[in-house]
């Protein structure tokens, strides 16, 4: 059974990495979801893709250089699928109130060795103030941060995103202690699979869109898939 979670939450539906977006994936039925987070100025945990406001917003500038107070009210519906109503930058606080996902794959871009250790550990604190430690999983390509999250928080499950071969995926996801292997979908050999789930890795595989790729992949056996649309892999592997 090869489960489904949202990319950015319904990434092609709804305007990505907004509440609308992660709604949108819930109305599917999807219980997973993966977003991306950056920290404010202030220290927040802000979920937006891009360290920078340009793509999604209309503003200029670094997320960090903006406390969370002005980020939540910039709108950032730029460049996503049409929608009518203003979706502004969520915190992860407002994000955990708002949506009651099964399981939330959290990724931190890459980051100096100290943002790392601050963004691992304001994850843990709101993590357990919200009881929801066994629901996530810090996911990262960085090894800043993944070290960051073995090291100072090693009670939250941690995942391996990985996009190129260059480097053995399977050996950095051990080094790390990780329980996910998210894969670019390129990069999903059936026994690349095989050794990974023999590893004890669960496949988390991205960004899945095309519903023949799906079927294939889920032939497979990944254990996950993530894509832009839910509403699309519901459909699609509904019947399986």
């Amino acid at each position: 059974m090869t489960l489904i979670y949202g990319h950015r939450g319904a990434k092609g539906e709804a305007p990505e990495n907004t509440l609308s977006s992660f709604k949108q994936c819930l109305e599917h039925g999807v219980r997973g979801c993966e977003l991306d987070l950056h920290l404010s100025r202030d220290g927040e945990l802000m979920v937006i893709h891009d360290p920078t406001l340009k793509r999604t917003t209309d503003r200029r500038g670094k997320v960090v250089e903006h406390d969370a107070a002005e980020l939540i009210t910039y709108d950032a519906r730029k460049g996503g699928p049409g929608w009518v109503k203003p979706c502004p930058i969520p915190t992860l606080e407002q994000l955990f109130e708002a949506c009651d996902f099964d399981h939330w794959q959290l990724e931190v871009k890459s980051a100096s060795r100290t943002r790392a250790a601050t963004t691992v550990l304001a994850i843990r604190e709101l993590a357990q103030r919200m009881n929801l430690l066994d629901k996530i999983t810090i996911t990262s390509s960085s090894r800043e941060v993944l070290r960051a999250a073995l090291e100072l928080t090693p009670d939250i499950s941690r995942g391996l995103v990985a996009e190129y071969a260059w480097l053995d995926p399977l050996k950095v996801a051990q080094g790390y202690g990780c329980e996910i292997l998210a894969l670019n979908w390129t990069l999903c050999t059936p026994e690349r699979l095989l050794k990974a789930q023999r590893q004890g890795l669960h496949v988390s595989v991205w960004t899945v869109n095309e519903p023949a790729l799906m079927r294939r992949l889920a032939d497979f056996g990944v254990d996950s898939l993530i894509t832009d649309f839910p509403g699309l892999a519901t459909a699609t592997l509904g019947n399986r």
